[in-house]
């Protein structure tokens, strides 16, 4: 399992409409083969600031099912619109205690 990390800073004044796109596209994004489950959070000291967690099967679980689909067309055209700049994208693994 990989966790997929997105920060996005959004537009000021269009937080609302970014989350609300975000229920729109949630959908598409959970539904996608390989995709465990999906986590939008909003920043408290900073309101415009989202992260994106979403677990995959793998990074290219990530990348074939969803990135390089018309999934990720509709997703981005839903919530792109709200970004201020383009989202920081990381995968991470669990470390072991």
């Amino acid at each position: 399992m990989v966790l997929e990390v997105a920060l996005i800073d959004v537009l000021p004044g269009h937080e609302d409409a970014f989350a609300a796109a975000y229920a729109e596209g949630h959908p598409v994004l959970a539904g996608t083969p390989g995709c465990r489950s999906v986590r939008m959070t909003r920043g408290v000291e900073s309101p415009s600031r989202f992260v994106l967690l979403v677990e995959w099967d793998s990074v290219e679980a990530h990348n074939d099912n969803f990135r390089g689909t018309e999934r990720f067309s509709q997703w981005r055209a839903l919530i792109g619109p709200h970004f201020a700049n383009p989202p920081l994208v990381e995968h991470f693994v669990d470390v072991p205690a």
